[in-house]
């Protein structure tokens, strides 16, 4: 009895449970490394530069630029048209003793919208208000990309850890189920102990299998947000250190009434507000406004061969707001039969019955006042969501106060178990147990802290506070 006693507490022993401490975890990579130049752990601020040059990072600056590209485009079919043309003629007059006479005239014709309500004007202002909708669209995707980066390495490093502890806890249970079947061998524990600290070590191993698969799926989310594969920290203290637990949030309201101006989704239903009620304007021009066409022409503006000589025009279009001018030179000379004068002219229709102008204005005043309602129904979102992210930081703040104080007592319970141990009233597998305890309350209240920082993160994206270019690290 006293030979397997003595066998117990020896694999009890300080240096039999040094001997069995968690091995260091491998490198986690997303995609193999190469064995002769292996890549650099990863850092968060290296996460950050390389999430700016991700796909995602690059499909937003596209889409950015196809609207700068729709403004310049705009832009230039708002200013001057020059069109030019010729018309060529072959007449025989009369028929039977006429002679064949030939004709050709070169045309030159230059054109631009000069009235507000022009067709092109208002292009130009859709496009720039798509535009700033495209801005604000941009800021947010790389807010959010951004938000992304930092939560996915934060992801990585609690899996890391979470590892190393499920490893440790697996060596512990093997080293506590050595000691129990000793015991049961010395029949000091039934049966029934030894089983369950089979079964706990079958559970432990099972959770490390469970947190290694963590650890390589963080890797790989961390590597698909990048684009790229990366090569994470081998442990968890290789990791950037957890950021300071950020600061309660300001006034509430503040934050709203900031948001209600930058949000993204407050812009682009502003944005179709802006062109509902462009369209609605239009419709109600489009039934108002006679469809009137104005001109003169100036020159030879005819002779007795049934051509016309040199002349200069000008024209404009009420409804379509776009005013021409125009000149002709005939590459044969008409003579002295072309006499010069002056044409007015003057075209006018104003529809009266089964246009479908009065149903085109009903509906754009339908969808205005539509726009007009999703405007306050996306207002009445970002109030929430603002107001939500700030309840969820000071949840997060709450529940890192109650991980510091699990900590606490973590650590007075193992300074309590040395203490024990000392005065030869416990094991040094129970030292061991409350070191795992107090590192997986070191561990709990590190993820409760990045939780709160990244909840401090969706605050300030939520608020539009962020910056995109000022956020470089941060563990």
């Amino acid at each position: 009895m006293f030979v397997l006693l003595s066998a117990a507490l020896l694999l009890c022993s300080p240096a039999a449970f040094a001997q069995t401490a968690p091995p260091t975890p491998a490198p986690v990579e997303a995609a193999p490394a190469s064995a002769l130049a292996p890549a650099p752990a990863l850092t968060l601020a290296q996460t950050l530069a390389l999430v700016r040059a991700s796909p995602g990072w690059r499909s937003a600056d596209l889409q950015y630029r196809s609207a700068q590209l729709s403004l310049d485009s705009a832009r230039a079919r708002a200013g001057l048209n020059v069109t030019v043309g010729t018309d060529a003629s072959l007449a025989k007059v009369p028929l039977d003793s006429g002679d064949w006479l030939g004709n050709a005239t070169l045309t030159a014709q230059v054109s631009a919208s000069v009235l507000p309500w022009s067709a092109t004007f208002e292009g130009v202002r859709i496009a720039e208000r798509a535009l700033n909708r495209a801005g604000a669209d941009l800021r947010d995707a790389r807010v959010s990309l951004l938000v992304q980066a930092v939560r996915a390495y934060g992801a990585a490093r609690d899996a890391t850890a979470g590892a190393a502890l499920a490893e440790a806890q697996a060596a512990l249970a093997a080293r506590q189920l050595e000691v129990a079947r000793a015991q049961r061998t010395a029949n000091l524990i039934p049966e029934l102990a030894l089983q369950e600290r089979d079964a706990g070590l079958q559970s432990a191993q099972n959770a490390l299998a469970q947190a290694r698969t963590a650890v390589n799926l963080a890797a790989r989310a961390l590597a698909n947000l990048l684009g790229q594969s990366v090569t994470l920290p081998a442990t968890a203290a290789a990791f950037d250190a957890v950021p300071p637990l950020p600061a309660a949030p300001a006034d509430v309201d503040t934050l709203v009434a900031r948001a209600l101006v930058a949000r993204p989704e407050v812009i682009r239903a502003t944005v179709q507000l802006a062109d509902a009620g462009a369209q609605q304007r239009a419709a109600q021009l489009d039934l108002s406004i006679p469809d009137i066409s104005a001109g003169v022409q100036y020159g030879q503006l005819g002779s007795g061969q049934g051509g016309a000589g040199r002349t200069v025009g000008g024209s404009l279009n009420v409804k379509s707001g776009v005013a021409a001018a125009q000149i002709s030179f005939p590459l044969r000379d008409p003579g002295e039969t072309a006499k010069t004068g002056l044409a007015l002219s003057l075209n006018a229709s104003l529809p009266v019955f089964g246009s479908g102008k009065g149903t085109a204005l009903a509906s754009a005043t339908v969808g205005q006042r539509a726009a007009a309602l999703a405007l306050d129904s996306a207002r009445q979102s970002v109030d929430l969501d603002v107001r939500q992210k700030a309840a969820d930081l000071l949840t997060a703040l709450d529940r890192a106060e109650e991980a510091a104080s699990a900590l606490a007592r973590a650590q007075a319970s193992l300074t309590t178990t040395r203490a024990r141990l000392e005065a030869g009233l416990v094991t040094p597998l129970d030292v061991a147990q409350a070191e795992l305890s107090a590192a997986q309350a070191q561990n709990a209240l590190n993820a409760a802290t990045a939780n709160a920082y990244v909840s401090s993160l969706l605050l300030a994206q939520a608020s539009t506070e962020l910056d995109p270019t000022l956020l470089n690290g941060g563990f």
